[in-house]
């Protein structure tokens, strides 16, 4: 029987360390650009962000009487102390007097007419917001690689930062199927929130996988579908044609079809047409794609959990499992395909390293969010 020589094959599978190495390799930082700072949530900072002392001078933390600390360090409410002259009243945020050093609280003075008393002792400092107190340089309140946060913004704000400089790589993502089926749309718009979530301007205009390659404003180019051997499946041909493909089928599941190469200079990843796949590739894969052209690091943060029951893998392959966390324990809900089912019922994800052939019941797991 005649072979078709059309059709995409795997000739074997890539060790996923070894894709992850050559993304650490030959994929390089985007230039960085400066952005006004409300357009920067989830950015990775090119450079640290230093501000001056904030606030410059010491302030008021609360409302009350601006003191002198030392004059009144006795007080009490059985026996006051009387103010040489009536102190001032302070509002929260207000520069405090010079000559003080403490913000009494406002039940802890008592006035009548003219005269003042304190009823509480204060120690110097307290209800005080000293210079430099919120952000002092040189320490930085962000630093370069690190991604804005929506606290982050807020905090650079207040300290009159409007610009920071970002890099934020632009990222063409296409359908590499003939086929459009609801599913491969689905992954589409799924992998552009994944995409942007990770700090990256994604085109919103829809193209072709062949005129992406040629696109050199992209800094990367992400495809859905095409990467089997299906009749209809022609993405990694294209990307052999058009460019260069240093993989095609990475030993991990799910999304052993996955393939990665380059146009050019530019990075390109091919992910299998199925949201399970979508998902796998993108946590194993393409955050660490992204996060390199951003000068960043792929966040890891992640829970410790035993599991509820054993997971079994096959030795050389590194599985993403999904889990469902109740009461202190993670469920495995399956391996291998993950349904929509598994999917949406799951709280989050484990790795199976290549090198492992699963998890004892009871081991301590690091449970990641799928996002």
């Amino acid at each position: 029987m005649a072979v078709d020589s059309s059709t995409q094959r795997i000739s074997r599978l890539t060790p996923l360390s070894a894709v992850l190495a050559l993304i650490e390799a030959r994929v390089v930082a985007v230039q960085p650009r400066t952005c006004p700072l409300a357009a920067a949530l989830g950015a990775a900072l090119a450079e640290d962000v230093v501000t001056p002392d904030v606030p410059p001078h010491p302030i008021a933390l609360r409302d009350g009487f601006a003191v002198t600390a030392a004059t009144i360090g006795d007080a009490s409410s059985y026996a006051p102390l009387p103010f040489a002259s009536m102190p001032r009243r302070i509002d929260a945020g207000e520069l405090l007097p010079g000559g003080t050093d403490a913000v009494a609280p406002l039940d802890a003075v008592t006035i009548s007419g003219d005269r003042a008393e304190a009823t509480a002792p204060i120690t110097p400092g307290d209800g005080v917001l000293p210079a430099g107190g919120d952000a002092s340089a040189p320490t930085p309140l962000r630093r370069a690689g690190e991604r804005m946060r929506d606290a982050d913004v807020a905090i650079l704000t207040a300290t009159g930062i409007a610009e920071v400089s970002l890099r934020q790589p632009r990222v063409r993502i296409v359908c590499g199927s003939a086929a459009t089926a609801p599913v491969i749309a689905a992954a589409l718009a799924l992998l552009a929130r994944l995409a942007g979530h990770s700090g990256a301007v994604v085109f919103d205009d829809a193209v072709a996988l062949e005129a992406a390659l040629a696109d050199d404003r992209a800094d990367a180019v992400l495809a859905v579908g095409g990467t089997g051997a299906g009749r209809s499946d022609t993405s990694v041909r294209t990307l052999a044609r058009l460019g260069s493909v240093a993989a095609h089928g990475v030993a991990i599941s799910p999304g052993e079809t996955a393939a990665f190469g380059f146009a050019g200079a530019r990075p390109v990843l091919l992910l299998p047409g199925r949201i399970d796949a979508v998902l796998a590739v993108w946590l194993l894969l393409g955050r660490h794609l992204i996060a390199k052209l951003a000068g960043a690091v792929a966040e890891e943060g992640a829970t410790m959990l035993p599991l509820k029951r054993k997971v079994t893998s096959t030795i050389g392959l590194t599985e993403l499992i999904p889990v469902r966390c109740t009461g202190g324990v993670a469920e495995p809900l399956g391996r291998g395909y993950l349904s929509f089912t598994m999917l949406a019922r799951s709280d989050g994800w484990i790795v199976v390293p290549a090198d492992s052939e699963g998890f004892a019941l009871g081991t301590q797991v690091a449970v990641r969010a799928w996002s």
